[in-house]
């Protein structure tokens, strides 16, 4: 009855602050403050076309903080190596099965590490490659091949990878793809405006998908 009663409050929590959103701050080495302009770009782009009232100032938070229910989404990202303490590992799994969201983006180097810390939120769970008509590809902006390629790394194909439970997807992992990137201020990658723009609009539709569900 406790722990029912933990999970209603953490839930209303996240209603109440449904258009929150953080940069998680993991440990173990790997760059968690990578791409520092793409976050604030993805909501005030989402603030002008989707009509969210995001505020675009990057906050950060730990995954072993309760801070992390005060946010709808989570973005996380990076280079290199990723670690969950078993508390963290716990406290974001609680999360994320209480209505919370996180995406994390490969920014190149980090899939080795990420996968197996993975096995430690959902040890019963398998991440799963989306189908192209999986609706966060139509949810606002159309995609109808799937995730868009930002920025080429190793001529393989982009790959959006998910965490399901109960029909709902808590957890999204975009992989060959860098939508960071493309979400960064124009002059850090010089990528052409129609490339960024794939980019921040895959981003709203991750943005929606997150706060509806």
């Amino acid at each position: 009855m406790k722990l029912l009663s933990i999970i209603a409050i953490l839930l209303c929590t996240l209603g109440a602050n449904a258009q929150k959103v953080a940069v998680l701050k993991y440990g173990g080495g790997g760059d968690w403050y990578g791409n520092p302009t793409a976050l604030p770009n993805l909501a005030q782009f989402c603030n002008e076309k989707i009509n969210t009232v995001i505020d675009a100032t990057t906050e950060t938070v730990a995954p072993g903080s309760i801070d992390i229910f005060d946010y709808a989404f989570l973005h996380m990202t990076g280079h290199g190596n990723v670690f969950f303490t078993a508390e963290e590992a716990e406290n974001l799994r609680n999360y994320l099965m209480s209505g919370g969201f996180l995406h994390i983006d490969d920014n190149y180097g980090m899939d080795e590490y990420l996968r197996k810390e993975l096995v430690k939120l959902f040890p019963d769970k398998e991440l799963k490659e989306l189908p192209g008509n999986h609706p966060i590809f139509s949810y606002h902006y159309k995609f109808p091949q799937g995730l868009p390629k930002i920025h080429e790394h190793d001529n393989a194909r982009p790959q959006a990878f998910g965490i399901t439970h109960e029909g709902r997807l808590l957890l999204l992992y975009t992989f060959e793809s860098d939508l960071g990137d493309g979400w960064e201020d124009q002059e850090i990658h010089n990528d052409p405006q129609e490339i960024r723009l794939k980019a921040l609009q895959m981003g709203a539709n991750i943005v929606k998908y997150a706060f509806e569900h």
